[in-house]
């Protein structure tokens, strides 16, 4: 047996690849729309791709099981579990099989038992892997999807709070604890691999450690701690983080089928200023800079989203699917800007352009200060505005601050105050930069970025508390 681990930072989003050494087969469980990495895999290996599976329909990517189906023929393994409104739509021309709770399906000499695991959503299901190929007849390890994570187990909420299905939440919850109780009675012994790891939006504090075993997590996983439903369902509600504004589109997408890769028509290039300012009027123009860089000079009217880890997660909360959308990027990074927003689905992307020379031969470029934290209190006829997310601000903020959160902000700039300097901040600087970029993007020019954030505001303040 021949077991391999996909990584993508941007998601936080775990898949694997698992092959039958004896009969040349392989198996993809949960795998991204980046799909070449996996026949890429199998072929090094001598494997050929001919099944992919996926534990539920996810919100938080594009699958690329169906384009595993098209490109190779590989035969797909989805849950028919959950009632009417979770079902798998567009299947006519596909190959695939329907799976229900203690199906068994073989991979070559591997042999994988279905398990009907709700809580994350109604038709989540599990995966026991047995390598009988080598002699054994217990299984090795349990692939869990968003049930069970390293340290934690999937959110119930999103249905609900991303979906707008009303009471998916605390249903979810109840069907989350009878799968752990369930889960509980599995050996210790078996392997745990999950879909997600710590950054993800599926979970509320996962662990960044890639596996675990079930017995660990019996012991030391907070949410296997409690015997009692209401309370664990309580708890396990309370505190979850924003769902991103893209979930929605993303579970409609791999319902119904996403369109194939091959198929979006690529980008085109420009130099011509003329056609920025094209852009700026027709769609979405994204400066991709770090938010130092964007501070200090950019053009006006477009918004900073940084290349980084987390670029994945802003884009899908603030750029408008329905939008066109134009890059303003950096040497080198464009062919993984375009897998990183293609993979949660923003595929409207009609142009780009260097960002060095954009910059270069626009006449009038914006910046926005940063102000430390001891002059906030200072600047006359200001309003403060806290950016964070629910559960920061709900543990302290800066008096008289107002709240939106930033994946909320285009949708709530009539909540801004008008006419004065706005100070804008969040816990270390990052997420308001971006903020302020989307503030002068859309008329409100008098901004500063707070250095340092709240943190650095509240630990001046409690040194100036002490040497009074």
């Amino acid at each position: 047996m021949l077991l391999r681990y996909f990584y993508d930072e941007y998601l936080a989003h775990a898949s694997y690849m698992v092959g039958c050494q004896k009969t040349g087969e392989a198996i993809v469980i949960d795998p991204s729309r980046n799909i070449g990495q996996y026949i890429v895999m199998a072929k090094a290996n001598g494997l050929r791709v001919t099944a992919a599976t996926e534990t539920h329909v996810h919100a938080d990517f594009v699958s690329g099981a169906r384009e595993l189906e098209a490109r190779t023929g590989a035969k797909i393994y989805l849950s028919d579990e959950g009632g009417i409104n979770w079902k798998y739509d567009n299947l006519i021309n596909v190959n695939h099989q329907l799976l229900k709770d203690g199906d068994i399906f073989s991979i070559g000499h591997l042999k994988f038992e279905v398990m009907h695991t709700p809580g994350h959503t109604p038709e989540s299901i599990s995966f026991l892997l047995t390598d009988t190929g080598g002699g054994a007849d217990r299984p090795m390890g349990v692939f869990t999807g968003d049930f069970i994570f390293v340290g934690d187990v999937g959110r119930p909420d999103l249905l609900e709070t991303a979906v707008g299905y009303e009471g998916a939440a605390e249903q979810g919850a109840k069907e989350m604890f009878a799968s752990i109780e369930r889960f509980k009675q599995l050996p210790d012994y078996l392997q745990i691999w999950p879909a997600h790891g710590a950054g993800s939006a599926c979970g509320k504090s996962l662990g960044a450690i890639p596996s675990s075993t079930a017995g660990y997590e019996k012991m030391f996983n907070p949410a296997l701690q409690y015997h009692d439903e209401e309370t664990f369902s309580r708890d396990l509600l309370r505190g979850q983080p924003e769902p991103p504004k893209y979930f929605s589109i993303m579970k409609q997408v791999n319902k119904s089928g996403p369109t194939f890769k091959g198929d979006l028509a690529a980008p085109s290039k420009s130099n011509d200023q003329s056609d920025l300012i094209k852009w700026l009027k027709n769609g979405i123009v994204i400066d991709t800079r770090n938010v130092d860089e964007f501070g200090k000079g950019h053009i006006p009217g477009t918004i900073n989203i940084p290349f980084n880890k987390s670029f994945v997660k802003w884009a899908g909360w603030l750029i408008d699917y329905d939008k066109p959308l134009y890059l303003l990027v950096e040497a080198g990074t464009m062919n993984k800007l375009l897998t990183a927003l293609y993979s949660i689905g923003i595929e409207r992307i009609a142009g780009y352009m260097d960002v060095v020379s954009a910059i270069r031969n626009h006449p009038h470029l914006e910046s926005y200060e940063e102000i430390e934290p001891e002059h906030v209190n200072y600047m006359e006829r200001s309003a403060v505005l806290d950016v964070r997310n629910q559960d920061e601000w709900g543990l302290g903020c800066i008096p008289g601050a107002a709240h939106i959160m930033l994946g909320t902000l285009p949708d709530r700039l009539d909540e801004v105050p008008q006419g004065c300097p706005i100070v804008v901040y969040c816990a270390s600087g990052i997420r308001s930069a971006m903020a302020a970029s989307i503030l002068q993007a859309n008329g409100i020019k008098d901004v500063y970025n707070l250095k340092g954030g709240y943190s650095l505001w509240k630990k001046q303040k409690v040194v100036s508390t002490k040497s009074i």
